[in-house]
């Protein structure tokens, strides 16, 4: 288990942290949320222990492996895949003592290092590095190409993958969708659902919350709370919360009003000055309960258009690419469209994108727009293009200069952004601040078509939200490229499938697609396996001598011999593993008793948890070795048969 105990953390002359209380289950899924500058990083920090608490105490076990996205790249020389097998140090360090052993010719050392080579499952190192490369959407031509080469997102998606390499108890992961597409977004988060250790999560991602993590961490009011269940649970219980929390502020302000009603009245009285003196006491000694804080900073809105077009954007044979064609198209974005574009990476989503915004040309075809056709287009690019000298309020006066400044105050106000810091100039700004800003600019322009590419990234969820609710409203037509799935759901009613040179109408929805993509991707694995295990084959026979193959005749005797025991154990392992998943259910079972989760059950809950973990790490480790087993009778059997 880990603790925090009564912890403090200061930053810069502001707390973060007050004697905050924190417990991490072994084996369990957390996820940390609260508003930006709360202090969810620095808790990372403290974790790491690049940071030591200003009081309290953070208990780790002493053989803790922890694992977490790093921020810089290390030799940027190194090819992406030799830069996934370095997350992994223990593999490395065997190489290593294998190279060694090979260069010295101990026999002794170099059985030694080959022994600890395999139990650090050594030969699937390649593939589980390769499926990390193509999980998160690396072409397997990049797989060889130096880091250098990679921009700053794909950067991120390296050190992403390096960390999930990382053999850990604990895994810490800041934000990991950022800069993710869609489908990378989803084959995460299954791979996250498998993870056996202990995760701990910060994401503004509702559905990545909710399909993730099994705990709620609310960091506020310096505070640490911890909510069972996903982000939807959490929602639910923290309004409960909030309005038992108000009814009884409203009930302890009433009984102060009342107290300070006597005071007035009698503490000029001799007769009743001491019980006067009494009252005083007593409001000193209240605990104030404070009010319940629900209000958002942000109520975006994008104010209704002039005029618009039935048929916004006609779609006749059009050719997308940049030199040679990318995608082609037949399709008409009309008023009312709410379309979201589905597809892997490279695909051409966005090079769509700027060809309907005329960034990019068509190579064929025709794109009919319609009469009052006013589009406005997000792109994370544009954050670069905003002026850093200029404030918020200059922006839109540039934009709008007949309006008073008053009227772009509020405008300003709607996005976040009250009283003097409308001044602050954007060099200042945040990454999810200059979203804001970019988005009310946008809605100052009153479009009525939005082209969106990844509006989310860097906005937290109470913006999230925002942005969600003002979609909604929004009475013009959008196309969005978005991995935020919550936000699709809640401002989509069309999907178009970007894949293949085509775009074209999609049928499903984002659970179908999810499935398509999941078939997908085992098929490429069990591909890429098989090819990985014919070229070590060939690699083999290649370097056979006649020698060898009297040799490898004796090793396949050998091998043999070791079917029988090998399927034995197997069976053993099966029988062992049906137990432990017979126990796991059990226990899930007895944890959804709602009384568990009382003071009185607290200790009950703890040792249950403690057992769910056990009994989790314990299947784990039977699957492992029955995984291993299997692959090692796999092996000889095909041995055998070639």
């Amino acid at each position: 288990m880990i603790q925090l105990q009564n912890i403090q953390l200061l930053r810069g002359g502001q707390s973060l942290l007050k004697d905050a209380q924190l417990s991490l289950h072994a084996g369990q899924s957390y996820g940390l949320v609260g508003r930006n500058g709360a202090g969810k990083t620095s808790l990372f920090k403290l974790l790491l222990g690049e940071l030591q608490p200003d009081a309290g105490e953070v208990q780790l076990p002493p053989s803790l492996r922890l694992a977490h996205m790093a921020q810089e790249l290390g030799d940027i020389s190194r090819t992406a895949i030799d830069h996934v097998l370095d997350g992994d140090q223990p593999f490395r360090q065997a190489e290593t003592a294998i190279a060694k052993a090979q260069q010295e010719e101990d026999d002794h050392a170099l059985a030694r290092a080959w022994a600890d080579y395999d139990q650090l499952s050594g030969y699937t190192a390649l593939n589980r590095a390769q499926q990390l490369l193509q999980g998160l959407g690396f072409a397997e031509a990049d797989w060889e190409q130096p880091v250098a080469s990679f921009s700053g997102g794909w950067r991120v998606r390296l050190n992403l993958a390096q960390a999930l390499m990382c053999p850990s108890d604990l895994l810490l992961l800041d934000e990991p969708t950022n800069h993710l597409d869609l489908d990378a977004t989803m084959w995460l988060e299954a791979w996250l659902k498998n993870y056996p250790g202990t995760l701990l999560l910060i994401s503004h991602d509702r559905d990545f919350l909710d399909q993730v993590v099994a705990t709620i961490v609310h960091l506020q009011q310096q505070q640490l709370t911890c909510y069972r269940g996903n982000y939807a649970s959490f929602e639910r219980q923290k309004a409960e919360r909030m309005a038992q929390q108000q009814s009884m502020f409203d009930k302890q302000q009433a009984e102060i009003a009342h107290i300070e009603s006597f005071i007035r009245r009698f503490k000029a009285k001799a007769s009743k000055a001491k019980q006067a003196q009494g009252r005083v006491k007593a409001l000193e000694r209240m605990e104030l309960i404070a009010p319940a804080y629900a209000d958002s900073p942000f109520s975006f809105r994008f104010p209704e258009f002039a005029q618009t077009s039935s048929n916004l954007i006609t779609l006749n044979q059009v050719s997308v690419g940049y030199k040679q064609p990318l995608l082609k198209a037949n399709l008409s974005v009309l008023q009312d469209s709410r379309i979201a574009l589905l597809g892997p990476n490279g695909a051409g989503k966005s090079s769509f994108i700027k060809t309907l915004v005329g960034d990019v040309p068509t190579l064929a075809g025709q794109i009919v727009t319609g009469e009052h056709l006013k589009i406005g287009y997000f792109a994370q690019h544009q954050l670069q293009a905003l002026d850093l000298q200029a404030n918020g309020l200059l922006h839109l006066q540039r934009l709008k200069p007949q309006a008073s400044e008053q009227e772009l105050r509020n405008f300003l106000g709607s996005f976040g952004w009250q009283g003097e810091r409308v001044f602050e100039p954007v060099k200042n700004f945040s990454g999810g601040e200059k979203v804001r800003l970019a988005l009310a600019m946008i809605a100052l322009q009153k479009p009525n078509l939005l082209l969106l590419d990844e509006p989310t990234n860097h906005l937290d969820l109470e913006a999230r939200h925002a942005l969600t609710r003002a979609l909604q409203e929004y009475q013009g037509a959008i196309l969005v490229i978005s991995h935020d799935r919550h936000l699709l759901r809640q401002v989509v009613d069309q999907y178009w499938l970007v894949a293949d040179g085509q775009i074209t109408a999609y049928e499903g929805d984002l659970d179908s697609y999810q499935q398509q993509l999941q078939q997908m991707v085992q098929q490429q694995a069990k591909a890429r396996q098989a090819a990985n295990k014919a070229n070590r084959e060939t690699d083999k026979d290649n370097r056979l001598t006649a020698q060898d193959r009297k040799q490898q005749k004796r090793e396949e005797a050998a091998q043999r011999a070791q079917l029988r025991p090998l399927k034995k154990q197997l069976a053993a392992l099966e029988e062992k593993l049906d137990k432990s998943q017979a126990l796991m259910a059990e226990l899930e079972q007895q944890l959804t008793d709602p009384n568990l989760y009382t003071d009185e059950q607290k200790q009950q809950l703890r040792t249950l948890l403690d057992s769910q973990a056990k009994a989790t790490q314990e299947a784990a480790e039977l699957e492992e070795k029955w995984l291993l087993c299997q692959e090692q009778l796999e092996q000889l059997e095909s041995q055998l048969a070639s």
